[in-house]
């Protein structure tokens, strides 16, 4: 897939992060609180549909930074409600990211960009659904990230693929990424007013097809 655009892509969408981080950091402590709620609720809804019970699954959720929607009560309480929750962590810069246990008052170490992770001695998961922090997002689907390319790749080395919902602002929608082959489209995305977009009618629940 090659979406053309503009002639110096990287320098477009290089400009469109800094944009939209900005225009995100410009929101409220308050409002962003607020924003995270909404998000959180429909996620428990788009989740519910997903996996049923979430019980005994595998959610991997993200530690926010530079003013993304902070969803770590919503972690706590999937992982109330019996979810395996994990965090996304950078073992190797470049490569496909891997997935460590996490649950509330879990042992922490800086990681990658000084993120914090699970410590290397959690258990390594694999996720049924992971939650992708959205700078920008489209209409079909597609995540303008932070430029590293963490997702796309773990993504494709994958096996199974998690179904992966992108989380972020309304406010964060572009007309295009103009997206490349190296772009993966996200199963879902959700923002503050609700699902924005759902690849199909797959279902991860039990005894489901997908």
């Amino acid at each position: 897939m090659s979406g053309g655009g503009p002639a110096d892509l990287p320098g477009w969408r290089s400009g469109e992060r800094k944009r939209l981080r900005a225009e995100r950091l410009a929101v409220s402590a308050e409002e962003r609180g607020m924003l995270a709620h909404e998000i959180a609720r429909h996620l428990d809804r788009l989740v519910a549909e997903q996996l049923g019970s979430v019980a005994g699954r595998v959610i991997s959720g993200y530690w926010p930074i530079k003013a993304e929607p902070d969803l770590r009560f919503w972690m706590e309480a999937m992982s109330g409600r019996g979810a395996c929750m994990a965090l996304p962590v950078v073992e190797v810069p470049s490569s496909p990211l891997v997935f460590r246990a996490w649950a509330p008052g879990a042992r922490m170490e800086r990681g990658h960009w000084n993120i914090p992770v699970p410590s290397s001695d959690a258990e390594r998961l694999v996720p049924e659904i992971a939650l992708a922090p959205l700078v920008g997002w489209d209409g079909q689907g597609f995540r303008l990230g932070y430029g590293g390319g963490y997702f796309d790749r773990t993504l494709a080395a994958l096996s199974p693929r998690p179904f992966v919902i992108g989380v972020g602002l309304q406010s964060s929608r572009i007309d295009t990424i103009f997206p490349q082959r190296h772009d993966i489209r996200l199963d879902a995305i959700v923002t503050e007013e609700g699902l924005q977009w759902l690849a199909g009618p797959a279902s991860l629940q039990r005894g489901v097809s997908t």
